[in-house]
């Protein structure tokens, strides 16, 4: 039975950054309408590199790609949502989060729920050990990315009583436009 529910994916964990000082400096109200301007602004990012939002709790956004280097080109996209919406808003209105990205065998509930060892470490990596604006990959993600087309640093952080490698991202080395072979996302096949 489980079987029927457990895939191979990449999965990423979209945290907000700044809820506990915000919320105490302009009260719940403002930061929930921040929470769904951060959902709006991060979806054509999820959609548009072949993703599937899972579940969006609180000031948090899951969702799941069919390979790491979708998730990671996701992730770049909507931290520029992000900086195109800071750029006309109220700075006490700028949105800015961390994202953790894993990669393998994933329980996906009803296309509503996920449950992995990589989505737990994802999870970890985007909440607690990114800070703003910063994507990690867990060991197993960053395996699966195409060779010489991004540029990482390795890190390391202590999870409870388990040492995590990691990779954080530093730039790419195309953009978009001038990428080998295109965008270097195939956004023809089959998205999740």
């Amino acid at each position: 039975m489980i079987e029927a529910f457990a895939r191979n994916v990449a999965v990423l964990v979209l945290d907000m950054v700044g809820f506990s000082r915000l919320t105490v400096e302009f009260g719940i109200i403002h930061y929930l309408a921040m929470i769904h301007q951060m959902q709006e602004a991060a979806r054509p990012g999820v959609r548009g590199n072949g993703g599937k939002i899972i579940k969006l709790d609180a000031d948090n956004l899951f969702a799941i790609f069919d390979e790491p280097a979708r998730a990671l080109e996701s992730a770049l996209d909507i931290f520029r949502a992000f900086d195109a919406i800071n750029s006309v808003v109220p700075i006490d209105r700028d949105i800015y989060g961390s994202i953790g990205i894993g990669y393998g065998e994933t329980l996906v509930i009803d296309d509503r729920d996920m449950f992995g060892s990589e989505v737990n470490i994802a999870c970890k990596l985007g909440e607690d050990c990114a800070s703003k604006s910063e994507i990690l990959l867990t060991q197993a993600a960053y395996d699966r990315l195409p060779a010489n087309r991004y540029v990482f640093l390795p890190a390391t952080f202590t999870i409870g009583d388990l040492k995590v490698d990691c990779y954080r991202y530093e730039r790419s080395l195309f953009s978009r436009q001038n990428r080998p072979g295109g965008s270097g996302v195939d956004h023809s096949s089959g998205a999740i």
